[in-house]
């Protein structure tokens, strides 16, 4: 006799459905729990949720559900703002992702990285990453000529955006600001800078 089919799955065929949920101090609470609802209702059994700033630089339940998935598994979550904050940190969260053999669903999007159109996507926002920090770096570049011809070029922060391709890098990697600018011997203020999408 077969088994009667259901209309939510808690598991993909290898693996489990897992969701990821973020409200920021100012949300309301009716915000975190629309997201709960909607996540219980793309079949996730496991919901990580966190409430912290927009500004927080260490989400530590994010990094709790990266850590927790395995290969097979999807992560969930409603809007691709939950996730990322911007472009270069959605491509360093769905590299992540990729390495471990998960894939990534965002339901406000229609996106899912297990599909060829997902993963088509994801890798067009990864080329307008590229392009935005090309872009960036061209600028600076052109503000260090100008500042010479001026004669108000300064060594030391130079110094600092040289190290741009560097401070990138070790952010897809997922390390956190602090950690970078440890690591590269800069100031904290100077790795936001290269970090900001313009």
């Amino acid at each position: 006799m077969q088994a009667p089919e259901h209309t939510t799955s808690t598991a993909t065929p290898n693996g489990h459905l897992v969701g990821y949920a973020r409200t920021s101090t100012t949300d309301q609470k009716a915000g975190l729990e629309a997201q709960l609802r909607d996540l219980t209702g793309a079949g996730c059994a496991k919901v990580f949720r966190e409430e912290l700033s927009s500004v927080a630089t260490k989400r530590p339940e994010l990094e709790r559900a990266l850590d927790y998935v395995r290969e097979g598994d999807t992560l969930i979550v409603t809007k691709l703002d939950r996730l990322a904050r911007s472009v270069a940190d959605l491509v360093g969260i769905t590299a992540k992702l990729r390495a471990k053999g998960v894939a990534l669903r965002i339901l406000s999007m229609n996106l899912d990285t297990g599909t060829p159109t997902g993963k088509l996507m994801v890798n067009l926002l990864g080329s307008i990453a590229e392009f935005e920090r090309e872009l960036m770096l061209e600028r600076q570049l052109e503000g260090i000529a100008k500042a010479k011809a001026e004669g108000k070029y300064k060594g030391r922060a130079p110094t600092a955006r040289r190290m741009a391709p560097e401070v990138i890098r070790l952010k897809a990697e997922g390390k956190t600001a602090d950690a970078i600018a440890k690591e590269l011997g800069i100031g904290r203020a100077s790795v936001f800078r290269i970090l900001r999408v313009p």
